[in-house]
């Protein structure tokens, strides 16, 4: 479903060269989870950036499903990105002056197609979401008036409003302390065996490789 092939990032200052991401090439099917673990610098969060859309990768490819999403324009890659891919963030990236319900409702109500004329609708599924990660009790709450836990469920249902097909997680819990890591990373793996979602995640928690079908170790922009 998503596929990297010899995917290469390389940046350059003056004559240094750094390969953040050194050939590397996989296959995420549907349904899966898999865990990209590795040291500090190994280039898991920018392979995770190419894999969602969000990096141009200096070469190589990437297939979602049929579409080569760096063969196509920046609107239509960000279209296709908007729908068939969710991003968690260890930061929470959550608007300030909005509810939770409002930051769930926003992808939705930005996103170019079907959107128009539907605003209760996406409202009443941003409430469903929010439920089925526990705050049902929250929807009014600004960030700010949120746990750290809070917000990350916030985060996760918002990338979950417009019907993912995959969802990459980038150290989800890095901000959290281990009993909030816990109940994330619970609610994330119950939310792909009921959905059915790709599930990605970076982490340095060797323990979430127990949880996850598959494990991408890398070293130096390589996979080891």
């Amino acid at each position: 479903m998503l596929t990297a092939k010899d995917v290469k990032k390389i940046y350059r200052t003056g004559a240094k060269e750094v390969r953040a991401v050194d050939g590397i090439s996989l296959e995420i099917r549907k349904g899966e989870s898999v865990a990209i673990v590795g040291p500090s610098g190994s280039g898991k969060s920018t392979l995770l950036h190419i894999l969602g859309g969000l990096d141009r990768p200096t070469s190589g490819k990437i297939f979602l499903e049929d579409s080569d999403l760096y063969a196509m324009s920046d609107s239509k890659r960000a279209d296709i990105r908007g729908g068939k891919v969710g991003f968690v963030f260890q930061a929470y990236h959550l608007l300030p002056e909005f509810t939770a319900l409002e930051n769930v409702m926003l992808p939705a109500l930005i996103k170019r197609t079907e959107t128009r004329g539907k605003r209760l609708d996406i409202r009443e599924k941003a409430k469903k979401i929010l439920e089925s990660v526990g705050l049902e009790d929250r929807l009014s709450h600004r960030p700010g008036e949120l746990s750290g836990g809070e917000s990350q469920r916030v985060a996760i249902a918002r990338a979950l409003i417009n019907d993912p097909q995959v969802l990459l997680c980038d150290e989800p819990t890095g901000n959290l302390d281990s009993k909030n890591s816990e109940a994330i990373y619970s609610l994330l793996f119950e939310l792909k065996t009921k959905s059915g979602i790709s599930l990605v995640v970076v982490t340095h928690d060797e323990s979430i490789t127990r949880q996850t079908n598959r494990t991408i170790r890398l070293k130096d922009g390589k996979e080891v």
